[in-house]
């Protein structure tokens, strides 16, 4: 199958099947997005929205919480996977987001990317979630949903690698919504051991299920 057929088919799958498609992180303002972003690294998004909305009744705002203490920044995220570093980030973020950007997210990936504890992953998510700008973040579900589809070489072995391949076949006022699709997929059906191949509907033009099984081994790992 051609790699063109194999985005088409994959396309309408998703068109047809998950016409909404949206992040799983709760929010309500663009501030709020961007904290769950970044506590959201290396943890799931159920456990952010556990942490979350403490948080946000605590620190409504990126005034309060540049004025925040390491300490009580820690406290409402001490359950968060590397707490220490990203009650850091966060205080950091704050402080930047008042001092550099009128208390405002930016909505370009080069401007968020100056902002503590934000790399190109959450930049992504941001300008793709709040701005709707044809973004693909590439995390390790969709990291590892693109090679076992087939949607990306095997030589894509970097986040931007498999980034640069996504966006160049898919159209771009669908690239937002493409993004939670293989997250989603990679989430609850292609998961990292043991995919639920008999409920993936896409097993017809997958790479991966096409092997025998004792051949089925993933692409390198994010």
């Amino acid at each position: 199958m051609l790699k063109k057929e194999r985005y088409r088919l994959l396309i309408d799958y998703f068109l047809h099947n998950f016409p909404v498609a949206e992040t799983e992180l709760h929010y309500t303002t663009p501030y709020e997005l961007l904290v769950a972003v970044v506590l959201s690294a290396q943890c799931t998004d159920k456990r952010v929205n556990m942490v979350t909305p403490a948080l946000f009744e605590r620190f409504p705002t990126p005034e309060s919480l540049a004025s925040a203490s390491f300490e009580e920044v820690f406290f409402y995220i001490r359950s968060i996977s590397y707490p220490n570093n990203k009650a850091k980030h966060l205080i950091g973020l704050g402080q930047k987001l008042v001092d550099n950007f009128n208390s405002e997210v930016p909505s370009t990936i080069e401007e968020l990317q100056t902002l503590p504890g934000v790399g190109r992953k959450t930049a992504n998510v941001i300008v793709s979630v709040i701005y709707n700008q044809p973004a693909m973040a590439v995390d390790t579900h969709v990291f590892r949903v693109s090679h076992r589809l087939g949607l990306v070489a095997k030589t894509a072995t970097t986040p931007l690698a498999v980034e640069k391949e996504l966006i160049k076949h898919i159209p771009e006022e669908l690239v937002p919504k493409a993004h939670h699709w293989l997250i989603l997929h990679g989430r609850y059906v292609c998961i990292a051991r043991s995919p639920k191949c008999g409920e993936c509907k896409l097993t017809h033009l997958c790479k991966y299920f096409s092997k025998p099984p004792h051949l089925r081994k993933d692409s390198p790992k994010l």
